[in-house]
């Protein structure tokens, strides 16, 4: 089973000026790729509006999503409004009170999607979290916007973390099987290994961020998706840059 991991689209409005990046022809061209390699699944792992949640800009990302014909599944990230994204996309039916959190299972591997659109994991999304772990055993895959720890990138771990991931950390590292953990926000890409978790940063379809700066600074403008072939006993992982 192959599944790519698309991350911080950011989409503006059309002419809205995003850090003089054309957003939205950057959109089609990761569109593209996926369409040419034709995954089992797709994934978007939020921050799909430029700067905060937008109905129209969600529909425009819908109709190119649609267009692919290849069941796909949505998170929100910082800049997103869950319960706009999911009105927009039609997913009432894993809504909760404080967000849009849910389970699948990909041919019999256990794959949970959080929200962290509030920079942190509420306290009943964490007892879902911890619900959900019971039930499980195994080697399972999480997808998720922010990282659930500090990863050494200094401008983003100290200006942008997720916030208090004490709970959420105590619960991830309690389960006793390995958990991939697929997330974004980070605008670099970096793999951190912590416990039982192996935490997957994917860069963005916007720019990524110079990951040894204190300060904000572009590293490069290349666009990224990741790759993610999932097999009984193994999971491989690629970034692609176009």
């Amino acid at each position: 089973m192959r599944v790519i991991q698309i991350t911080d689209l950011h989409i503006g409005q059309e002419g809205e000026d995003t850090y003089f990046v054309d957003v939205r022809e950057n959109f089609r061209r990761i569109i593209a790729a996926v369409q040419e390699r034709r995954p089992n699944y797709l994934v978007l792992s939020g921050d799909l509006c430029y700067s905060q949640g937008d109905l129209e800009i969600y529909a425009w990302v819908k109709e190119w999503v649609d267009q692919l014909k290849i069941p796909y599944e949505v998170i929100a990230g910082n800049h997103d409004d869950s319960k706009l994204l999911t009105e927009a996309f039609q997913r009432q039916a894993d809504y909760q009170p404080d967000g849009l959190y849910f389970a699948r299972n990909w041919g019999g591997r256990p794959v949970l999607f959080m929200d962290t659109s509030t920079y942190k994991v509420e306290a009943p999304q964490l007892e879902w979290l911890q619900q959900q772990l019971q039930q499980l055993q195994g080697d399972i895959i999480l997808f998720i916007h922010h990282p659930p720890m500090l990863v050494g990138t200094p401008f983003m771990d100290n200006n942008h973390p997720l916030e208090d991931r004490d709970p959420l950390q105590d619960i991830l590292c309690a389960y006793p099987g390995n958990i991939d953990i697929f997330c974004g926000h980070y605008h670099v890409e970096r793999t951190v290994r912590w416990k039982n978790l192996l935490v997957h940063l994917t860069p963005s379809c916007f720019f990524q961020i110079d990951s040894n700066a204190e300060d904000f600074k572009v590293d490069h403008y290349r666009i990224a998706f990741r790759e993610i072939s999932i097999q009984p006993d193994l999971t491989i992982s690629s970034v692609h840059y176009l």
